[in-house]
Formats: C-alpha cells, sequence, structure tokens
C-alpha cells in the first residue's frame, strides 16, 4: 500500500540512514533571498522541511548547469511542521545544485537565518505511515501532501486508476501534478510515483483519461490517451499517451493540441461509438459554459458547439465537465447528462457539483431542462470536481469528488495530508412522479466489502425523548448505519450523533409537508469549526421519496459524514473533525409519533 515501497525500508522522517549520513550538503547564502544548496546525489532523497504558513520559495535544480525542475516549498522558517522528500535517484552518482530563492522581499541576512537549513537532510528512505488522527479509513488520500481534482480515471485490465492534483511538496496548492493510485476494488489504494509533472507548458491541471483500444492515436492498441490542461501563462490542452497500463505517460511532441482565445481547462474525453469519433467537453471557465469537439484521432480536434451560458448556476467559474449516457431506471430508456463543477456558487457556499439532463448527438447537447433550473449532485459543502472512471467494466458509471471546499480546504487541521476522495458512487436516472429526471447517487457496492460484522437494534417508537444507540468503539467509531423511518405522524425526526465531549452532527427529516421534505444537516457542534469561518453551515437536501416511509444510509469516517437516500434520491457529504469519534446516535421525533422500522449499523475497516 505504500508509495515508496521498491526503497529501503522506512525510517522517521527527517532521520537519515547509515547510506546516507555520509553524504554532505554544501549551503552557502549568496544574497538576502537567495541560498545554494550543492551535494552530490547518491541519497535516495533531499529531505525539504516545511513550515505550513511561511511564504513560497522557488527551488531550481541544476543538473550540469541546466535547470531541470523547478518548483515551490514553503521552507521552514520558524519552526518545522514536517518535512516532504525530493527524489534524487535520476541524478545517482553527479553533482546536483539547489538554488532557492525567497518569493517575497528579505531583509539582510534573513534567509540564513531559517531554520529548514539545520533540518534539511539527505535520507534513503521516507516514511509515509499515518501519524494524522483525522486520516480517513477507507476514503483514499494522498499518503502525504495536498490534493485537490480527481483526474485521469480509468479502469483496465481489473485496475481501476485514479489520478489527481497532488502537490508533493507541502499540504497547500502549489506545483501542480497529476498523483497516480490504483485499487483492484475502489476500496483499497496505493499510491504509486506521479505520472504528470509541470513543463515548460506550465502546471498540470485537471484532464481526462482513456483506453484507445482500437489504436486511432497511433500509440498501440490499449494505450491510455490523457488529455490534460497546461496551466502557464495561459491555459492549454495537452496530451500524453502510457503504453504501460498507465504506469507511466509520455508527452506528445506536438502539444498543446487545443488553443482557445479564452480561459478553459479540465478536457474530458469520451469515445462516441454512434458517431465513430472522440468527443471532448471542455469548461469554457469564465464564459460558465463547456465547449464540445470531435476528433478521429485524439490529436486533431473539430469544435462542434458551446452548451450553458444562461442555463443553470452562473454565480461562479465553470470547470471540471463530464459528459455522458446513463439509462433511466425501470425504462429501456437512456438520457445524456452532462456534469458541471462551479465555484463559488454552491448553494450552501464555495464548490458544488450541478448536472443537466438532455440529449446529445455528438455534435450538439440539447437540454431538457428549463434554463432557471439548477439540479445538485450533492447537497453537501464537500463534494466538489466530480467525474467518472473511463471504460468502467459492466456499463457502470462511477463517480468520484474531491472531498473539501475551496473556501477552507487549506487550513482543516491536518498537516502530513491535505484532502481526501468522497466514497465512490454509482451513477443512474430516475423519475419523479411528474416525469421530471433527477440524477441517481448511490454508493458504488464495493464498499460492503468494508463491513466487519453488524448490530441490528430492535425496532422502535419514536417520541420526544431520544431512543438512544451506542456506535461501535472500534476503529475509531467508522462504520455504515442503515436506517429505516416510517414518518407516521411526525413533522420531524431528528438524528443526532455525538461524542462524550458533548460534540454533535445533527440531521433532520423534515416532512411535514409529503411536497417538500427535506433532510438537513448541522455541523456547527461537530467538533473542531474555528479554523474558517465558512465551516459551521447547516446543508439541507430534498429528499424526494414518495410515500410515508424513506430508508437511509449513513457513512461515518474520522473526518466525515454522507448521507445517501438508499435508492439514490439524493446524496450529502459533509466533513467534520470531532474531538473524539461520535460514539451513539439519538433518534427523536417532534409533532407526532414515528416509527423506526429497521437499524443496521456495519463497523467498517480494511482499508488502510
Amino acid at each position: 500500500m505504500n508509495l515508496l515501497a521498491h526503497f529501503a525500508t522506512l525510517v522517521a522522517v527527517g532521520g537519515i540512514t547509515a547510506s546516507a549520513s555520509a553524504q554532505t550538503l554544501d549551503i552557502r547564502h549568496t544574497a538576502p533571498d537567495n541560498t545554494l544548496v550543492r551535494t552530490t546525489a547518491d541519497a535516495h532523497y533531499l529531505l525539504l522541511p516545511v513550515e505550513d504558513d511561511a511564504p513560497d520559495a522557488r527551488i531550481e535544480v541544476l543538473d550540469g548547469g541546466a535547470i531541470v525542475r523547478t518548483f515551490y516549498v514553503r521552507l521552514a522558517q520558524h519552526a518545522v511542521d514536517y518535512t516532504v522528500p525530493f527524489d534524487l535517484t535520476p541524478y545517482a552518482g553527479r553533482e546536483i545544485l539547489f538554488n532557492i530563492v525567497g518569493e517575497v522581499p528579505l531583509r539582510p541576512h534573513q534567509m540564513e537565518k531559517f531554520v529548514c537549513w539545520k533540518a534539511l537532510r539527505l535520507a534513503d528512505a521516507f516514511d509515509t505511515a499515518n501519524r494524522e488522527k483525522y486520516r480517513p479509513v477507507y476514503h483514499h488520500t494522498p499518503l502525504y501532501g495536498w490534493m485537490n481534482d480527481p483526474n485521469g480515471m480509468f479502469w483496465k485490465d481489473g485496475a481501476w486508476h485514479l489520478c489527481f492534483q497532488y502537490n508533493p511538496y507541502g499540504s497547500k496548492w502549489q506545483n501542480m501534478t497529476w498523483g497516480h493510485s490504483v485499487s483492484p476494488d475502489l476500496m483499497h489504494w496505493t499510491q504509486e510515483p506521479s505520472v504528470l509533472e509541470p513543463d515548460g507548458l506550465g502546471s498540470v491541471f485537471s484532464g481526462s483519461a482513456a483506453v484507445d483500444s482500437a489504436n486511432t492515436a497511433g500509440f498501440g492498441a490499449g494505450a491510455v490517451v490523457a488529455l490534460f490542461t497546461s496551466a502557464g501563462k495561459s491555459q492549454v490542452q495537452s496530451l500524453a499517451y502510457s503504453t504501460d497500463g498507465g504506469a507511466t505517460f509520455t508527452r506528445y511532441a506536438a502539444n498543446p493540441v487545443i488553443v482557445t482565445e479564452h480561459e478553459a481547462r479540465d478536457p474530458k474525453i469520451f469515445w462516441n461509438e454512434r458517431l465513430g469519433k472522440w468527443n471532448l467537453i471542455l469548461a469554457h471557465a469564465l464564459d460558465r459554459e463547456m465547449l464540445i469537439y470531435s476528433s478521429p484521432d485524439l490529436k486533431n480536434w473539430r469544435f462542434e458547439s458551446a452548451f450553458g451560458r444562461g442555463y443553470g448556476c452562473q454565480k461562479g467559474v465553470w470547470e471540471c465537465p463530464d459528459l455522458f449516457e446513463l439509462p433511466v431506471r425501470g425504462t429501456h430508456e437512456k438520457k445524456w447528462v452532462l456534469i458541471c463543477n462551479i465555484n463559488p456558487g454552491g448553494p450552501f457556499g464555495g464548490g458544488a457539483t450541478q448536472y443537466f439532463v438532455g440529449d446529445f448527438d455528438g455534435h450538439r447537447f440539447v437540454c431538457d431542462m428549463h434554463p432557471d433550473e439548477t439540479l445538485w449532485m450533492d447537497y453537501g459543502k464537500d463534494h466538489y470536481a466530480a467525474v467518472t472512471w473511463s471504460d468502467a467494466p459492466d456499463n457502470r458509471r462511477t463517480a468520484i469528488a474531491w472531498m473539501s471546499n475551496w473556501e477552507y480546504a487549506d487550513v482543516v487541521p491536518t498537516l502530513q495530508f491535505r484532502s481526501a476522495n468522497t466514497l465512490p458512487r454509482d451513477l443512474e436516472l430516475f423519475r419523479l412522479p411528474n416525469g421530471s429526471l433527477r440524477l441517481g447517487v448511490k454508493p458504488a457496492k464495493e464498499v460492503e466489502s468494508l463491513r466487519r460484522g453488524k448490530t441490528t437494534f430492535p425496532a422502535a417508537t419514536l417520541s420526544a425523548s431520544p431512543v438512544v444507540c451506542t456506535l461501535p468503539a472500534e476503529a475509531d467509531g467508522v462504520c455504515e448505519i442503515e436506517l429505516a423511518l416510517d414518518f407516521g405522524h411526525a413533522r420531524k425526526i431528528d438524528l443526532v450523533l455525538s461524542n462524550e465531549a458533548g460534540e454533535s452532527v445533527r440531521m433532520t427529516c423534515d416532512v411535514h409537508d409529503a411536497k417538500k421534505r427535506t433532510f438537513a444537516m448541522y455541523r456547527q457542534q461537530s467538533g473542531a469549526t474555528d479554523f474558517s469561518l465558512a465551516f459551521p453551515a447547516t446543508t439541507v437536501a430534498p429528499m424526494l421519496q414518495t410515500g410515508h416511509k424513506c430508508t437511509l444510509r449513513i457513512f461515518l469516517d474520522r473526518c466525515s459524514v454522507e448521507v445517501f437516500g438508499a435508492n439514490g434520491e439524493f446524496a450529502m457529504t459533509n466533513l467534520v473533525f470531532p474531538s473524539s469519534p461520535y460514539t451513539s446516535l439519538a433518534l427523536s421525533a417532534e409533532g407526532g409519533a414515528a416509527r423506526v422500522e429497521q437499524l443496521t449499523v456495519y463497523p467498517l475497516g480494511g482499508a488502510e
């Protein structure tokens, strides 16, 4: 499961192995904002001390006098929060010079007084063992560093590949690279070496990948082809390909393959069997629209049309699109769904994922919805950049999102890593009684493999006096809760997760109006919230269930609560940071009696 498994036995962060201890670092301060560090690259890593609140320093790596890498690190000025590794193995045996430049003006002799110089180390291994109380048990996270948008997701030869926006040199946004993790089952992830790093065209922003089974691009049958945004002075679209199943990628020599006059990013590619060509959808970010292209070979793209101006939520920039066909539950009908992530403009602040339903002929997307109608894929604060896997087996359409929010993502109370992904979710369409279509969102079936036993509680009548159920103590209270409710005569049903410290997450089913039932989550008292004024929040979703009953699935991890209508009617994803795990669930009803028909709790584990 370890990114560095092919290297030496792990040692403590900042430690030096016997072979590395003989190495030396020649450190020379040449100007108030410039330091040179020279070493012979015989160790695996140079461990860089980081202070999260320090300004960036630019590091240029010189090999034989030529700049071969440039990246940014918040080098520790006053205290070391953690260290990050720079891989020296590509330069083994050669003398390497690090030209370090402060990005903000510094007083004379200020840089030479930074504490980082005494903590700078050479080492043959880097420890990635978890040191964070809030690292999830069963959600994907990077072993260390910052992560945001999922990218380049494809299935091939029995493995799910997940690339992601990654900063390997710190726990805040910078140095955008494609990290890479692989899983046999969507639950157990192994982080592999990064596959795309910044080059002369800029950082590697979001994009997608697909298997070119028919060799349309000429890189070989079954090659994995990625389209991504190169973000430098401008944003252009570049291509890379892999002939080893996605382990490594080679950039196309004629990049960029798409250039636009205005800012555009996050290309999503897919093979359109009916068209006999590839399609690509691209976010025209500031114009709040999506651009649609076609290509016979993934290299030469023709602009087809645009969609979006005046449709849906127009408050923020449009990003991270997706376009795919889905079956309508219980019918032989299919419709197309266009995913559009926006930031800001979400229903409760910051980013969110909206979607549109319509028809697509390979050239134009025609929306069935009224332009003023806005539909959300998830009603929590912490669901953004949702996109789906390419080439998934059994015609599955499976999505995953970044589980955070730009309003506070870089200040949440973790340091070794920042951000996780949501649970993977299977998608389908379903019709409401009035005939309109909605996107059904269910947890991927593989999550059931994490169940470690179960506790079934007896049915109970709910009133103003709470019925209290004890949650499992093992695995930090990490569990899945299945709950079947009969609303009875209640106007409101309360579900309260709490711990011994008095911290709580309150969830409310407001069912007094059968046409406007809502599910709400309140995290104002959930634990640590003072790191951002935007974090304490109430989120509300339409329940959409008909009749007088509903079933909910609630997933607790160390720093998150995800709630799903059991038939995919709604989803809600919120981060929480309790000082200790939630140990009880209290249920009560207002305005009349309700009934718990089923309550089952499954401890979850095994993904770490």
